[in-house]
């Protein structure tokens, strides 16, 4: 037995309100569910972006147990290397400054940049980790 992918993944952020408004409004993450002062869930196609208060989650919740993390968290999103461009444009339009583009020996490339919170979010060709580039989204991606 083996775990099969990445289900969803957490970033910790200090304004939840500022960090909902980039997720949906700049990245295009779909809105699932928020707890005001906890949490909001985002659906990015078939996985979750979960954003915490790290506070707020350090204390045992029902049957969650508690967790958390100090400091700036990453997470990568998938684009090929000819979205790039629309990223960068896209992301010029919010005045989001772009931290670094990185093209790897492997002919992938990354985008880096920071969210409201500080965290480094990346979006990067699959072909930095040797996977072909991602098919075009389907009707399924955005299914709640």
């Amino acid at each position: 037995m083996k775990a099969r992918r990445v289900l969803e993944t957490c970033l910790y952020v200090d304004d939840l309100e500022a960090a909902e408004r980039f997720y949906v409004d700049v990245l295009g993450l779909t809105l699932v569910t928020r707890r005001p002062g906890r949490h909001v869930f985002l659906r990015c196609g078939q996985q979750m972006v979960l954003l915490f208060d790290p506070l707020a989650c350090q204390s045992v919740e029902g049957e969650i147990p508690p967790h958390g993390a100090r400091g700036p968290g990453h997470v990568a999103f998938a684009a090929g290397n000819a979205d790039l461009p629309n990223w960068r444009e896209r992301l010029s339009g919010f005045g989001i400054p772009i931290e670094r583009l990185i093209t790897w020996p492997g002919g992938g490339q990354s985008l880096y940049l920071r969210d409201p919170a500080g965290n480094s979010l990346e979006f990067a060709s699959p072909r930095i980790w040797g996977w072909n580039e991602d098919p075009a989204p389907t009707a399924s991606d955005s299914v709640p």
